[in-house]
């Protein structure tokens, strides 16, 4: 198996000084961010107040980031870009499509560390639950991550076409166990553990065999209510 690339949240090794440079800024506008908005509310804080906060002009701001939704989104892009990293070169080892995304997945979590990402992943996804503009952001991003998954599969593997449906349910389906997973991570109280998270992850992964055979029938009385 291939040697996993670096976090995407740390500098590479053999990086320029311009660069570390240029990682400081997003990681302290990103930092910041968090912080502010948590504080004020994501309306009750502008980009000037943000940009002022870290000494940093708007345009430095915008180098870096689309708008306040992707800096308050950066956790989960640094995950996915490390995740679609993992998928560019781990090795299938026979595995099958399921597995091979789940474990990219679950690699990229172990790639970010807990110094400090955990807690900014937490913040994001609290303040994306409070922030009603931020659903068609991830939405749009969920979009994009999978696009780009996509076409790193069918580069890869020996799949079908490329706009395969089983290999695009089977992405739909880590995104979604994802989602799931962080918000039942978020809602916990406190502050929850990396390892918590990755918990709710693997249990969400659990359960996707046994969808297929789960089987419904209706609970006493109501086939008399409704047929009365």
């Amino acid at each position: 198996m291939s040697t996993a690339p670096p976090s995407p949240t740390r500098p590479r090794q053999g990086t320029s000084l311009r660069e570390r440079k240029k990682l400081r800024t997003r990681q302290r506008l990103v930092a910041t961010a968090l912080d502010l908005f948590t504080e004020r509310g994501f309306d009750g804080a502008t980009l000037h107040d943000l940009c002022e906060a870290v000494e940093v002009s708007e345009r430095t701001f915008f180098r870096n980031f689309a708008g306040k939704e992707d800096v308050v989104l950066t956790p989960s892009r640094d995950l996915w870009s490390a995740c679609l990293e993992e998928l560019e070169t781990r090795s299938p080892d026979d595995a099958s499509l399921m597995e091979f995304l789940q474990g990219a997945l679950l690699a990229a979590l172990d790639r970010m560390g807990d110094d400090g990402w955990t807690r900014q992943l937490l913040i994001s996804q609290r303040l994306t639950e409070q922030t009603p503009s931020m659903v068609a952001h991830v939405r749009h991003f969920c979009d994009g991550a999978s696009r780009t998954a996509l076409g790193i599969l069918h580069r890869r593997l020996k799949l079908s076409a490329p706009d395969d449906l089983a290999t695009r349910l089977a992405l739909d389906l880590l995104v979604a166990s994802f989602n799931r997973s962080l918000d039942d991570w978020g809602a916990r109280p406190g502050t929850p553990a990396l390892a918590d998270l990755k918990g709710h992850l693997r249990t969400a992964f659990a359960v996707l065999p046994g969808l297929h055979t789960l089987t419904v029938a209706a609970r006493p009385g109501e086939e008399a209510e409704r047929t009365a």
